[in-house]
């Protein structure tokens, strides 16, 4: 799947306007949200505490338009609780963003 931030950055722009700081803000506090709620997906032990976190991070990729992580956050949901897949590909997406 290709790194797609096309619809993520335009959201960014769409909120926060000519200012760059404000820019700067929403980046960092998506990046932040994506690693907790990909480290709760990583330490849910239970079926439903698997299912909430990825629930979780789906509303997350919604809420900033981030295409690519909202597929990967339904395949956890459609998909086996635990599975390290996509947990392994949530991960280089977020990598993949960070070093962007």
């Amino acid at each position: 799947m290709a790194c797609e931030f096309g619809t993520f950055d335009a959201t960014l722009a769409a909120a926060a306007g000519e200012d760059p700081a404000l820019h700067a803000e929403l980046r960092a506090a998506f990046q932040e949200s994506l690693d907790h709620h990909l480290d709760l997906l990583k330490r849910a032990r239970c079926d439903g505490n698997w299912t909430v976190a990825a629930q979780r991070l789906k509303g997350l990729a919604a809420g900033f338009h981030a295409d690519e992580l909202i597929a990967l956050a339904t395949e956890a949901i459609e998909g086996a609780p635990g599975d390290p897949s996509v947990v392994r590909r949530i991960e280089r997406l977020r990598d993949r963003f960070v070093g962007r």
